[in-house]
């Protein structure tokens, strides 16, 4: 299959010491800022920062802490020009390093560690992915994982993982590309290749 590429991650390196726990509306708020198109650009996501696991807060950013984030190909040169940045979120200093573009490839198993629910009850989260799947043609065999809420406008926002397998390459795609439910800013929704689905409960 040929992969067009209109849509990538930019990755940037991170130079800083921690950030809260609950920091997606913060560094949401605070790349809005500097890069106003993100609230409506439909491609657009930001990837969850991976911390260290633990119950120390602040929560100390790892070793190989990354900020992602998921946007238009034709992005990319504006992006290179933040290298170097100070990035303040919620009183932290983040100094972005220089992205390098990795683009999405297809891939039967994909995996998002948030995507937004309604409320906290599984079967109706599955049903309203069901119907969003179904309004993009998307098919596959669904596994639902943890529940997990996360604050958004000081109220409780509820959130589920979610696994997707034996996905045909196009629609693999289409999925990245799209993503799924809301608050793609804040780290769900957005869909990574994963190996398998052992996982998606953990």
């Amino acid at each position: 299959m040929v992969v067009d590429n209109l849509t990538t991650d930019a990755v940037f390196p991170l130079e800083g010491q921690a950030l809260p726990r609950e920091h997606a509306q913060a560094l949401q708020q605070a790349l809005c800022a500097i890069l106003p198109w993100l609230d409506s650009d439909p491609v657009a996501g930001i990837h969850p920062v991976k911390l260290v696991p633990g119950s120390a807060m602040p929560a100390l950013l790892s070793r190989r802490a990354r900020l992602l984030l998921r946007v238009a190909s034709r992005r990319m040169d504006e992006l290179v020009a933040l290298a170097g940045l100070e990035l303040k979120v919620a009183g932290q200093t983040l100094r972005l390093g220089v992205p390098h573009r990795h683009d999405l490839q297809p891939h039967s198993t994909l995996y998002a560690y948030r995507v937004a629910a309604d409320s906290a009850d599984e079967v109706t989260f599955m049903a309203a992915v069901a119907a969003e799947l179904a309004q993009m043609a998307i098919g596959g065999e669904r596994v639902c994982g943890k529940h997990q809420a996360m604050v958004v406008d000081g109220r409780s926002l509820d959130t589920f993982s979610l696994m997707l397998h034996a996905l045909p390459a196009e629609q693999s795609l289409r999925l990245q590309e799209r993503g799924l439910r809301s608050h793609r800013l804040m780290g769900c929704g957005i869909f990574v290749p994963h190996k398998s689905a052992a996982a998606v409960g953990a």
